[in-house]
């Protein structure tokens, strides 16, 4: 019998973060609102205190990511609240946050709030860019709301802008549904021939049995598809549980030589890791890194955790191995040392923690709580032990992360 949400551990503000962007949900956020909103403050407050793009993204990513939770949870007036702390502490909208607050009021009925968000941003410099039309084209098909399907899919032609396969199928379906003509989304999406490798029935399990066919003939007669079908593809299996269907297109991609979009690498990494298919998941990672995209900072902090809490300490440092140096921050060392901590390492933690020093990286309060742990577990590690306490009280008593010290105490 699993513990009540309310009795377990709260999770980290860069874990939380990088969940949800993993697509992966925690019931101890879900009952926990004060904490939730708590999170966004912090992350707030986190990027005021540091310099640059990370900055930025801490702010505005963060609190975007909290905030799109809180409306997907139904929590409408904790989300707003979110969104006006933002406002409050002069963190700028960007297409990101507006598209969260669109995509809410679509889903509500209120597209006409929505459109006027929609030209208002444009108005002060900010365009929608393929993700907030990919996004807000998919939820106007979820709530048959056609007329506002056409609004966008008129910027959308105006700006040169795709539809990513599987949600130009589920609009062609939606019009079909409606008798409306699908003129105009033919019209924009023009690259979708009768002779792409998917019919309009590549959400049935039938043509996705097909279609893992299909590829293995492609492969073995070294034919070459475009990246946005196999991205495609990938997608499709991800939503619908398919791994081995996912597992082909990975492979197919990689044999090929095919860089798959971004969001097709995020879909595997999730999928996998959920589904625990931790060795397709490297594979992912590692085709991801080929393909010079960007697994982020906190995701792949996120990802090292995971695998060492699977007790996969070699996977995990595979993963650590893979991240490009300038995304090798305190939150993924501090990962790292957790892992080997956890397995019983001690000696191997202090080997990462020296090389991160060395980096002139400077550690957090949780990097010593991790630690110390362990060091003080074990006879070998006394005096190293004694010395970081030393460092750490220095920290506290000079209020550098006095913050931080507050979040370890509920997340440790």
């Amino acid at each position: 019998m699993g513990l009540s949400p309310r009795l377990e551990i709260p999770p980290s503000h860069a874990e939380s973060l990088a969940l949800f962007q993993l697509g992966l949900r925690d019931q101890r956020l879900q009952a926990r609102p004060f904490h939730l909103h708590h999170h966004a403050r912090h992350l707030r407050r986190s990027g005021e205190a540091m310099e640059g793009d990370e900055g930025y993204w801490v702010r505005t990513y963060g609190c975007v990511a909290y905030m799109k939770m809180l409306f997907d949870d139904g929590r409408v007036d904790e989300a707003t609240e979110v969104y006006k702390e933002m406002l409050r502490s002069r963190v700028s909208p960007n297409c990101h946050t507006y598209t969260v607050l669109m995509e809410f009021l679509v889903g509500t009925g209120k597209c006409g709030e929505a459109l006027d968000i929609f030209f208002k941003m444009q108005e002060i410099g900010v365009q929608p860019d393929k993700a907030a039309c990919n996004i807000l084209i998919g939820r106007a098909c979820k709530s048959g709301e056609t007329s506002f399907m056409a609004r966008i899919l008129v910027y959308m032609k105006e700006n040169g802008i795709l539809l990513r396969y599987p949600v130009f199928l589920e609009a062609l379906e939606t019009l079909k549904a409606t008798g409306e003509s699908d003129d105009l989304l033919r019209e924009v999406n023009s690259h979708i021939t009768a002779e792409s490798l998917c019919s309009n029935d590549i959400v049935e399990a039938e043509s996705l049995v097909a279609v893992d066919h299909l590829l293995n003939q492609m492969k073995d007669r070294n034919v070459k598809l475009d990246s946005s079908v196999v991205s495609a593809i990938v997608e499709t299996n991800c939503d619908r549980c398919r791994t081995e269907g996912a597992s082909l297109a990975l492979d197919y991609s990689s044999e090929m030589g095919i860089h798959l979009e971004k969001s097709a690498y995020l879909a595997l990494v999730g999928y996998f890791l959920r589904e625990n298919e931790l060795g397709k998941l490297i594979e992912a990672v590692k085709e991801m890194v080929k393909a010079h995209h960007s697994l982020g900072m906190y995701q792949g902090a996120t990802l090292i955790h995971r695998l060492g809490f699977g007790r996969r300490p070699r996977l995990a440092a595979e993963v650590f191995d893979l991240l490009p140096d300038d995304q090798k921050g305190v939150a993924a060392y501090t990962a790292l040392m957790d892992v080997y901590i956890s397995a019983g390492s001690p000696e191997k933690a202090m080997k990462i923690f020296e090389e991160m020093r060395e980096r002139e990286i400077v550690p957090s309060l949780g990097t010593y709580n991790v630690l110390l742990s362990g060091l003080e577990k074990t006879s070998d590690f006394q005096r190293e032990a004694a010395s970081l306490k030393k460092e750490k009280k220095s920290l506290v008593a000079n209020g550098r992360f006095r913050e931080n010290v507050d979040v370890l105490r509920e997340s440790l």
